[in-house]
């Protein structure tokens, strides 16, 4: 009845909303094209699909309603022509070749997973790592560690770890919640501050972009060669960012902070208390983003637990991902520009993830049909099983590409880039942008799109505000340094947030766990973080109060102080329970 309640106040939402645009004249006789292009109306698809999510848990429905009202907007306000125009933008969705590598690559993988799985691998990995993770901080530790070796790009990070460590994290009781936080807190983060990644060609290229355009505008010749000078410096730009990346450090740090205190609070304290209480590692009536409990995925009694069946696969991904980055990271570069950075930043990333998935699972067949583990055509079945466990998340990342082609098509970066404009203290706008920022990258789902949106606009406002470039000449670099990382900051935080995100949507496919359970857990500590983060870092860094790593080494003792004294380990009696004489998870951990 509940979710009834909602479907109907989302209906006369929609009408409201119709009758407002009629009312603001947005509607015209041949339609409306750009009517709510850039406006406050531009908003709000993103909010009601975030907010239908949220409010009742149906993942697919609020997609497509933002979509809908969307596409309803960009049609003249006929639902008739806009339920046709959400078609539409969903083929468009499909038609984009990065999107389609990204399907084609999680397909491919979940085929291996399919034969790693039903071939026994994945059990005989999970028999390996027993003895190095015996219990669940190990485990956890271990989970965080890993996403070292997968550092290049938040994709593959993302997709191959979770999908590795979901079944030594379940014989573990792990709750699939912690593992998607794990993985999701632990790839963005390290791909946009590391200088080696699938990220630093983009990051760079738009710094160096902005330099430029900005500098051809300006009618001052020493403000001119001053950002003539930056634009052939905007590697070193990046570089001297890295310590304002507040978020992605403090971020990063805060999984590993409540690993080792062993401390949860909020959904996540729920969820993990549940997992080790044998409730389950899923939340009764959940719906995972990735089925892995289909019976074709299961291997026989007498199928051998070979571990070297998953691991040579997964390191066959990894190397050959590695392999194709820089084979199409060097195509072009002369030998003397041959450079780590250079050749990484300007790497192909979807066509190296797909050469690495579709080797990974030939390499999967070939053991275990080499080796008799499984026929030809039981490899294949397995394969086409794995493929079926990723169609949920494959629909759902369709429609949040979708739900990002309408923000894009009606301006909602625009609109709220265009906040940025009033004039404020130049001090403040560091702090600003990375709300800015994070709010864009939460509405449209896109830490990218979020990074091509602002760095054109924050750049030259950061300039115009009296922020100096830092190689020629000019004073207060650090407002500059501190507006750069604040777009890529506030888009990692704002993708973390947004259920309509893609690596949220891959992180909780990975992870095998509901979408929205994932965002429930996980939104808790973001905020946490990112409040640290605007607080101890953004703002005292700009107005040159402290120095950028005082800043995160204050942000660590403050989140150290709220999981000691706010967290509570979930191995532990709650006090509630206690208190009564209860005693269930006391002897729950006495027998683990």
């Amino acid at each position: 009845m509940k979710k009834i309640g909602y479907t109907f106040l989302f209906l006369l939402l929609i009408a409201a909303l119709t009758g407002m645009a009629d009312l603001f004249g947005f509607s015209g006789e041949e339609g409306v094209t750009n009517g709510p292009y850039g406006t406050w109306l531009s908003i709000v698809p993103p909010l009601v699909a975030i907010g239908f999510a949220l409010a009742t848990r149906e993942v697919l429905l609020s997609l497509y309603a933002g979509v809908w009202i969307g596409a309803l907007f960009i049609s003249g306000y006929n639902p008739i022509s806009g339920s046709v125009e959400s078609l539409d933008i969903l083929i468009l969705a499909l038609l984009d070749a990065d999107h389609m590598a990204i399907i084609v690559f999680s397909l491919l993988l979940g085929g291996m997973v399919g034969v790693m799985s039903r071939g026994g691998g994945t059990k005989g990995v999970v028999d390996a790592l027993g003895a190095l993770a015996r219990d669940r901080f190990k485990g956890q530790l271990f989970s965080w560690f890993s996403a070292f070796f997968i550092f290049f790009d938040d994709y593959a990070n993302t997709l191959i770890r979770g999908n590795a460590l979901r079944p030594m994290t379940d014989r573990l009781r792990i709750s699939r919640e912690k593992l998607a936080y794990i993985v999701d807190s632990t790839a963005a983060p390290l791909a946009v501050s590391a200088v080696i990644t699938t990220w630093i060609g983009f990051e760079i290229t738009q710094i160096q972009g902005a330099m430029s355009s900005l500098a051809a505008q300006t009618a001052d010749p020493a403000l001119a060669a001053q950002l003539e000078a930056g634009a052939e410096n905007a590697f070193m730009i990046f570089l001297h960012s890295i310590p304002y990346l507040f978020y992605p450090l403090l971020a990063l740090a805060f999984v590993l902070m409540v690993i080792v205190m062993r401390r949860d609070f909020g959904p996540m304290l729920k969820a993990e208390r549940r997992a080790f209480s044998g409730g389950g590692v899923l939340r009764p009536g959940s719906m995972p983003a990735a089925d892995t409990s289909l019976e074709s995925l299961q291997p026989d009694d007498d199928i051998p637990r070979r571990w070297y069946n998953a691991a040579i696969p997964v390191v066959t991904v990894i190397l050959v991902a590695l392999f194709g980055l820089y084979i199409t990271g060097v195509e072009g570069l002369a030998p003397g520009e041959r450079s780590i950075t250079n050749i990484i930043g300007g790497a192909d990333p979807f066509a190296a993830l797909l050469w690495a998935s579709f080797t990974g699972t030939a390499v999967a067949i070939g053991l275990v049909v080499f080796q008799r583990v499984l026929s030809v055509t039981e490899a294949l079945q397995a394969m086409v099983g794995g493929m079926q466990s990723m169609l949920m998340a494959v629909i759902i990342l369709v429609l949040a590409w979708g739900l990002g082609g309408v923000t894009q098509e009606i301006g909602t970066g625009t609109f709220l880039a265009s906040l940025l404009q009033d004039t404020l203290p130049l001090m403040l706008l560091p702090g600003l942008v990375f709300v800015i920022a994070a709010a864009t990258a939460f509405s449209t789902g896109t830490s990218w799109g979020t990074m091509a949106i602002l760095f054109p606009v924050v750049i030259p406002l950061a300039v115009a505000m009296g922020a100096g470039v830092g190689f020629a000449g000019g004073e207060h670099y650090a407002i500059l340094l501190g507006s750069v990382s604040s777009v890529m900051a506030g888009a990692v935080f704002g993708d973390h947030c947004s259920p309509i995100s893609d690596t949220t949507v891959l992180s909780s496919m990975s992870s095998a766990c509901d979408l929205m359970d994932h965002v429930n857990t996980q939104l808790p500590y973001a905020l946490v973080v990112a409040v640290v983060a605007l607080f101890v870092g953004e703002l005292p860094a700009a107005f040159d109060w402290i120095h950028p790593v005082w800043g995160i080494l204050l942000g660590l003792v403050i989140l150290y102080g709220i999981l000691r004294y706010w967290g509570e380990d979930p191995e532990a009696v709650p006090k509630s329970n206690a208190d009564s004489g209860q005693s269930g998870s006391a002897e729950q951990t006495s027998s683990l």
